[in-house]
């Protein structure tokens, strides 16, 4: 089968389909998205070694413990557990110390023909919702749980830092919990983007500091990390969205003396990500940018990594 696999260099590479070890499910990919994390991985973070890929819908095909999945249309949680240390226990999966994350840590990825998950990590797709749509499932579920984690008050003033195809779901998700949302970021045709779904956008030079309480960093750079502690008032909560291949520099004094929350956000839950979806609350057609075949992957790469691109899909066919 053919897959996309990074060995220092990524590469379009035919590989045997996998076996599914038990209560595995071998899924058949329908459609995949590129993730700033993907392109990090490329340029060296985690240090990962495999085939790449983790925002995906799928048909599984074969399923030893979900015989009722097999011709589904499915999405899956990327992270592994054991199910059995302390941190399983109290439901914490997704922080297992033995965990691996599907095309991150360990575990091959879904920028292939076929893969395998874990079935209890599969979510079905409502029949209404198109694959172009269920595709965002994962990285809308890393949206909604920011608010699992922290209450936005209504009407809070919330700046978000990126304009990236996160940033623009997390527009739509704190926008759907009250907060008034503004956006910082570098790209035009992203700002008016987000003003088309309800944000205020803000140049970043043009931004009075400190202004806000509450600042999402998203941007996936370290400079935007820079600009958020910039921007927030003393006692603010910062919440951190993005991974770095390339270490931020950050003035932990700043934290002390600002008193500052600092939230880690990673991943979040499926079921309310996919009902927002099906029910129409969150739009993610205005951040498709391009739909490659898997077999010019390394191309759709190059085209992910351009400056004003969004999302960039990977299709099997």
């Amino acid at each position: 089968m053919l897959a996309l696999q990074f060995e220092k260099e990524l590469r379009a590479v035919d590989v045997p389909v996998p076996t599914p070890r038990e209560g595995e499910a071998l899924i058949r990919l329908r459609l995949a998205g590129i993730c700033n994390t993907d392109l990090e991985i490329v340029r060296g973070y985690s240090n990962f070694r495999g085939i790449l890929g983790h925002e995906f819908v799928g048909e599984v095909v074969e399923a030893s413990d979900g015989a009722e999945l097999i011709g589904a249309r499915v999405v899956g949680e990327i992270n592994l557990a054991c199910g059995e240390c302390s941190y399983c226990r109290r439901g914490w999966e997704r922080h297992c110390p033995k965990r691996t994350v599907l095309g991150i840590l360990g575990k091959d990825g879904c920028f292939a023909e076929y893969f395998t998950l874990p079935v209890r990590n599969l979510h079905r797709v409502p029949e209404a919702l198109p694959d172009r749509t269920a595709v965002f499932t994962e990285p809308l579920a890393a949206c909604v749980e920011i608010l699992e984690q922290v209450s936005v008050p209504p009407s809070q003033p919330v700046c978000v830092v990126g304009d990236g195809k996160l940033a623009l779901l997390l527009v739509q998700v704190l926008k759907l919990a009250g907060a008034e949302v503004y956006i910082v970021g570098k790209h035009p045709e992203k700002l008016a983007i987000a003003q088309e779904l309800g944000a205020i956008p803000l140049g970043a030079e043009t931004v009075p500091e400190p202004r806000f309480d509450f600042v999402v960093e998203a941007s996936g750079s370290p400079s935007g990390l820079e600009l958020a502690l910039r921007i927030i008032r003393p006692r603010g909560t910062l919440v951190l969205k993005s991974t770095y291949a390339e270490c931020p520099r950050v003035d932990t004094s700043q934290l002390v003396v600002d008193e500052l929350c600092v939230l880690g956000s990673r991943c979040g839950p499926f079921e309310p990500a996919l009902r927002l979806l099906a029910d129409g609350l969150v739009q993610t057609e205005p951040l498709v940018s391009a739909v490659f075949p898997l077999s010019r992957g390394i191309e759709a790469f190059r085209e992910a990594e351009k400056p004003g691109i969004l999302k960039v899909l990977l299709s099997p066919e």
